[in-house]
């Protein structure tokens, strides 16, 4: 055979396999020939990182329903460009590749046929690293290497679309597990087109959405990198800053590494008038911020409650110069883009941009007062499933209908006309009728044009006022625009990039583009019950999510009450030591006011945050600190110092009731080893599921105390001494019922063994309920002192 024609087989063989590296400082990339990732290699060490038993495309294509995988792929070193054949679709897409120092920057810039792609997929990457997955920023690693994704556009949404609205219910899939590892992932949607979809979360089906001129998957962009585990957070950091992506900082320090991320702040409504009073508070607390829930006239416009703030903008600018000069940050609270029935955008004239589930048209003419009105479909207004105002817009009047008629000819019936203070008109036949999209808190919707101009209401009364802490809850209410995340990262950023000052803030919901923007995730609410009963076990498992994804810890909303009690407090202050979390204390100015423990409760939030945020607990305590069934009670010793004493509980002892000869003790007795030095009695008594009322236990200690209780408890209800002389009586959420005073002061016991026999008197007959009981007592001080 010809030498000259072995050297070109060998050179078109050699092409044919030929590997197309990127490479950063700590990353080697490989592209296959057909367009597919097959390896992430770590430079320094030379270790493999690809999981080789599942494919990773660069970009999947999808055509309606139909996806495709690249078949071929070339790469230009002169143009940077990478381009990719898709031969079944009959499609091209072109990705410029930038090799900066520390990561890969991959942008489509041009798509063919364009308008034809319904959307782009980037991987899913498959990684054999699973040790920890932080699925919404997107980064993966084992303890020695990190892998990560970043969307570098709001356009590039995080994860992978699941559904044609591109709304992801988890928390967050720019990184998922898998059996062997996990993926890396985002995508981009051609929103130019106009789209029938469900939307919400199967909310509102076939909804009409309309297109954004021009918003193809064109331009879909993303960073991947690879580095040692511990640089993966200042990496991203740094692609922030590079790629102008929101980088926030606080006091000048980007929000994720600063000091001040994850404080506890304090809810409350100030006034112009009680401004001071609280501030005082937040700062006796040592706590960030001072939070406002309702400062509000309205959602939407959002000026400002002349009940709060007579003045308006020029009172809240007064309260946040007197915030500002004690460090304290002012917030306000409001539902991201819900719009509240009295806003303008709702009444007296409705803004034709309201969100809406669908439309029909008048199968005949209505008068202003016609209580009957005839549409030619009963299709988005028949919707029970998710349909809470029952209001449709015709024209400029909006009309609340009771139903639907059961069948045609298809009326809304029991019509209210002029609802919200619209106004009434007659509507000739053919004219359109827009089922408004609403919510069970009594709320319409923007769509995306009117969201846009929302946000930057909202940022600019921030930037009037000087207002520098919000929440975005409600987050999820912008997916009434049918644009799935997209619509929530683009409400966040439109914010952001419109304040001209730092402002912390929260959500509702957790999306890999918004993590660029959020400073915290405050999951947990106090209206359920108790401390320790209001979403406990949800607001521990958080914590675990919120570390895998770089994120503060926080243990969310508590609420302080006239009758909450220093060890209510402390038993939340100890949860968020041992988790390093913080947390957001709820309450009003009269609760502060009539509550006799107030500076005791505000001194020993301030003491342990204190303490927590000098990371000054070893992890041994911080291991303890963790555990629900764990109680503790710090005192300051020094200007610098503290005992922080554990409280020792005994194994739980149950008591029933038992029917016995006459005279013969019913009585249940009960050892217990008391392991510490002598105190007065303490215990925790539990009436379990039964029938009827438990009414005044005894109990006899040593066959020498007897202590009667004056109580009567239901099942789940609880009691425990307040101190020597008082009981505290828990209801079955574990809020307080009322304080009970003791005739006579708890006896006091001794270190050592003692029995213990327990009795009460039951109500009812039959299924009485059990009584479990546990004794407890205060250890011996562990002495801690600030590094």
């Amino acid at each position: 055979m010809n030498i000259r024609f072995l050297f070109i087989l060998t050179f078109l063989f050699h092409n044919l396999h030929a590997q197309i590296a990127f490479k950063t400082r700590h990353l080697e990339l490989s592209i296959d020939p057909s367009g597919h990732v097959t390896q992430w290699t770590g430079r320094s060490s030379g270790k493999h990182y690809a999981d080789s038993t599942r494919k990773s495309p660069l970009l999947v294509l999808y055509i309606g329903a139909q996806s495709e995988s690249p078949s071929k792929a070339s790469y230009n070193p002169k143009s940077k460009t990478l381009t990719l054949q898709y031969p079944q679709s009959k499609a091209t897409l072109t990705v410029r590749v930038e090799e900066r120092e520390e990561y890969l920057v991959f942008e489509l810039i041009k798509a063919l046929p364009e308008t034809a792609i319904d959307k782009v997929v980037w991987g899913p990457f498959a990684t054999s690293i699973g040790e920890t997955v932080g699925e919404i920023v997107g980064v993966v690693r084992n303890g020695q290497f990190a892998l990560g994704i970043q969307s570098l556009n709001v356009k590039t949404v995080g994860g992978f679309p699941s559904n044609n609205e591109g709304f992801e219910l988890a928390r967050g899939s720019a990184a998922q597990q898998t059996p062997s590892g996990s993926v890396l992932q985002a995508y981009a949607l051609n929103r130019s087109k106009a789209r029938n979809i469900t939307v919400w979360d199967k909310n509102f089906p076939n909804m009409p959405v309309p297109p954004i001129p021009g918003e193809t998957v064109r331009g879909s962009k993303i960073a991947l990198f690879g580095c040692p585990e511990p640089q993966a957070l200042e990496l991203i950091g740094k692609i922030e800053v590079e790629q102008g992506l929101p980088h926030p900082l606080i006091d000048g320090v980007w929000s994720k590494i600063s000091p001040q991320t994850g404080r506890s702040y304090l809810i409350a409504n100030y006034t112009e008038s009680n401004i001071d009073t609280l501030l005082e508070y937040t700062q006796k607390a040592g706590l960030m911020s001072l939070y406002h829930m309702d400062a509000f006239k309205s959602w939407g416009h959002y000026e400002l409650s002349p009940a709060f703030f007579p003045n308006g903008v020029a009172g809240m600018q007064d309260c946040v110069k007197k915030a500002n000069q004690k460090g304290i940050h002012l917030g306000a609270h409001t539902l991201t883009n819900f719009i509240q029935t009295h806003d303008p955008y709702v009444t007296p004239v409705p803004d034709k941009r309201l969100a809406k589930t669908g439309f029909s048209r008048l199968s005949a003419a209505v008068d202003s007062n016609a209580t009957v009105i005839p549409v030619e479909s009963p299709e988005y207004f028949a919707n029970t499933h998710a349909n809470w105002l029952h209001t449709v817009v015709i024209g400029e009047e909006l009309i609340r209908y009771k139903k639907v008629s059961d069948e045609a000819p298809w009326r809304l019936l029991d019509c209210e006309r002029g609802a919200f203070g619209t106004k009434k008109a007659a509507h000739s036949i053919g004219a359109e009728v827009g089922k408004l999209l609403d919510h069970p808190y009594e709320v319409f919707y923007p769509n995306l044009e009117l969201q846009t101009e929302i946000a930057r209401n909202l940022a600019r009364r921030f930037n009037e006022s000087g207002l520098s802490h919000l929440d975005f809850d409600g987050h999820e209410g912008c997916l009434a625009a049918g644009q799935g995340d997209y619509g929530i990262d683009l409400f966040a950023e439109t914010f952001i990039r419109n304040t001209t000052h730092p402002v912390i803030n929260g959500t509702s919901l957790s999306k890999h583009f918004y993590w660029h923007i959020n400073t915290y995730c405050n999951w947990g609410e106090p209206w359920y019950g108790g401390f320790a009963e209001s979403m406990q076990e949800y607001r521990i498992n958080n914590q675990a999510l919120l570390e895998r994804n770089y994120l503060p810890n926080m243990l969310g909303w508590y609420l302080l009450t006239e009758t909450t009690t220093l060890a209510d407090m402390e038993w939340m202050l100890a949860r968020a030591a041992g988790y390093n979390a913080g947390f957001a204390m709820a309450t009003s100015l009269a609760a502060l006011k009539n509550n006799s423990q107030t500076d005791n409760l505000l001194l020993a939030i301030r003491d342990w945050e204190q303490l927590r945020r000098a990371r000054a607990f070893s992890q041994e305590q911080r291991e303890r600190l963790k555990i629900p069934a764990n109680e503790f009670h710090l005192v300051r010793t020094g200007e610098n110092t503290w005992n922080l004493f554990p409280f020792h509980k005994s194994p739980e002892f149950v008591h029933e009731k038992t029917e016995k000869q006459p005279g013969e003790p019913t009585d249940s007795k009960w050892e217990y080893a008391m392991p510490d030095e002598e105190q007065f009695f303490q215990f925790k008594l539990l009436v379990r599921e039964g029938e009827g009322t438990v009414k005044n236990p005894v109990f006899k200690i040593d066959n020498y105390s007897r202590v009667e209780l004056p109580v009567e408890l239901y099942p789940g209800e609880a009691c425990y001494p307040l101190n020597d002389r008082q009981i505290r009586v828990m209801d079955e959420k574990g809020r307080q019922k009322k304080i009970v005073e003791l005739p006579a002061p708890l006896p006091l016991l001794a270190k050592g063994g003692h029995v213990i026999a327990f009795n009460a008197h039951y109500s009812a007959m039959g299924n009485q309920p059990k009584v479990a009981v546990y004794f407890k007592s205060m250890g011996a001080p562990e002495g801690i002192r600030l590094p």
